[in-house]
């Protein structure tokens, strides 16, 4: 995205939309696991074809975005870490050991921004944690509102079990 001539190191007068469409092109892989588009749920969303998704799904997500919004969005991804900090100072282990609320975690299954795997570690060392991964091909939308029912049907339950509802 930064690589479109209208950002202009961020000072951009109209949005870089030749970047945005190349950074929805790029999440399009990510976004969605490989089984998602092997398949075919594109189609039963009822997109016409995987270029009609890519462009209608896709690019109308991501030309609706601030662009610096989303760098900031990808920043905090890389960066945010919960031991950087005087207290745990890098200790993340202890820095996750410290958070004592209940709390069920729930990763989808196949998420390729925030693989399972990285959530398991966490709830390890978090003392009232669960892991409850998203049986899901939704990939990262897994449980995204509004997106697949039966995902969302998995979390809601799990959040009126934490909640004790």
């Amino acid at each position: 995205m930064t690589a479109d001539d209208a950002f202009q190191n961020g000072w951009y007068e109209k949005p870089p939309h030749k970047g945005l469409r190349a950074m929805a092109r790029v999440y399009a892989g990510w976004g969605f696991s490989q089984a998602f588009y092997r398949e075919r749920l594109d189609l039963k969303l009822g997109y016409s074809s995987l270029e009609d998704f890519l462009v209608a799904f896709w690019e109308g997500f991501f030309l609706n975005r601030d662009p610096n919004n989303l760098l900031a969005m990808l920043w905090t991804w890389q960066n945010g870490d919960i031991s950087a900090n005087p207290m745990y100072t890098g200790n993340f282990e202890q820095a996750l050991n410290a958070i004592t609320a209940k709390a069920i975690v729930m990763p989808g299954r196949t998420d390729l921004y925030f693989p399972p795997e990285d959530s398991a570690y966490e709830v390890r060392h978090m003392p009232n944690a669960e892991l409850r991964p998203i049986d899901s091909i939704w990939g990262h939308f897994a449980g995204g509102p509004g997106i697949n029912p039966q995902d969302a049907r998995f979390i809601d339950h799990a959040v009126k079990e934490l909640l004790g509802n």
